[in-house]
């Protein structure tokens, strides 16, 4: 690129304040290439970032550099009540996104005539910061979606009933952490109507909302994620609509489908059906033997899914971490609440 010529603001003021903006904006680029490098470990995000800082040294002239105002500098050491409530690395790493956003500004404000070369590498990368900071709070979002999904034990798959909002509501209030709503025959906007309700109720209690098959529903009511059949959308597909943060997961009836789900990238499987299911009549049982083959070939968090109940968990008590998805055991429960905590306190 042709160079473009720098020239000494005539208001010394001027060169003060660009060094001192571009030590914030270089500053507060370094606290957010760090949470990306080591918080995140984004590796693509802190590449990038570290990028921006270079440039902007790179054009950090001595002329600016001369002019740097320390021991007269009448705000020096001033702070503000706000920094004492920065008491996440999100909070922290969208504070300093702020200042750097700020910092450029200022400096494609002063440097249009003098320093256009930096002018325009200053506008660049606030626009890009933009678009990084919401990059940075998808990852976050799916990394706190994750760590939920590694400590559930009792995955709730719903079933048409008339009542559903107030079962699935006693089931969270007694620790359900993840809701898959599976609707098959409802119209699509009783099904959107009732996903928003049940979305809504899992977000008031901390928990994650999945809906079953449907990526367009999924989308409608800004689920957590989707689930998804052997003969559903592929993986890969998924993940292009619903974006890095949301979770995925995989129905798998053998070995290979584990494999395949684990390779294509899926946050989580159910393998099954374990015993005879209302829900899934058409599979034969894959048994509680294959169950403990399967979760011995995967690191994903695996749901056993299948006639599971209260009657039968006990046949599964060998095996270590089990995690359940159920249905009719808790749906069709005369007490979804005693019925939820009954299924926890036999997983704990």
């Amino acid at each position: 690129m042709k160079s473009m010529t720098v020239t000494p603001p005539s208001d010394n003021r001027i060169a003060q304040l660009i060094d001192a903006n571009l030590d914030r904006a270089r500053e507060g680029l370094r606290v957010m290439e760090d949470w990306c490098r080591f918080g995140l470990k984004r590796s693509d995000f802190s590449i990038q970032i570290k990028d921006w800082r270079q440039q902007l040294g790179v054009h950090h002239h001595n002329i600016y550099r001369k002019a740097r105002l320390t021991s007269n500098d009448p705000a020096m050491g001033v702070s503000h009540p706000l920094q004492q409530v920065r008491t996440t690395p999100e909070s922290v790493f969208i504070a300093n996104s702020s200042r750097v956003q700020e910092a450029l500004r200022v400096i494609e404000e002063f440097t249009r005539t003098t320093d256009p070369r930096l002018c325009e590498i200053a506008t660049k990368i606030r626009y890009k910061a933009y678009e990084i900071e919401l990059k940075v709070l998808n990852t976050s979002e799916g990394i706190e979606k994750k760590k939920t999904l590694k400590d559930c034990s009792v995955y709730l798959i719903t079933t048409n009933r008339r009542n559903l909002e107030e079962v699935v509501l006693q089931a969270l209030k007694a620790g359900v952490k993840i809701v898959q709503y599976r609707e098959k025959f409802l119209h699509d906007n009783e099904k959107i109507s009732q996903a928003k309700c049940l979305a809504s109720l899992c977000k008031e209690y901390n928990s994650l909302f999945v809906v079953n098959d449907r990526i367009d529903i999924a989308l409608a009511v800004d689920a957590d994620g989707i689930h998804l059949g052997q003969e559903d959308i592929p993986t890969k597909i998924a993940r292009e609509l619903l974006g890095s943060e949301k979770i995925i997961g995989r129905s798998t009836h053998c070995i290979e489908d584990i494999k395949n789900a684990e390779d294509e990238g899926c946050d989580y499987i159910g393998i099954g059906p374990i015993f005879p299911s209302q829900t899934k009549k058409q599979l034969n049982p894959i048994g509680i033997d294959y169950l403990s083959k399967g979760l011995s070939k995967t690191l994903l968090p695996a749901f056993a899914i299948g006639g599971i109940n209260s009657s039968n968990i006990n046949k599964l008590n060998h095996i270590n971490n089990l995690r359940i998805a159920v249905s009719d055991a808790i749906i069709n429960s005369n007490d979804p609440f005693l019925k939820t905590e009954e299924l926890l306190k036999l997983l704990t």
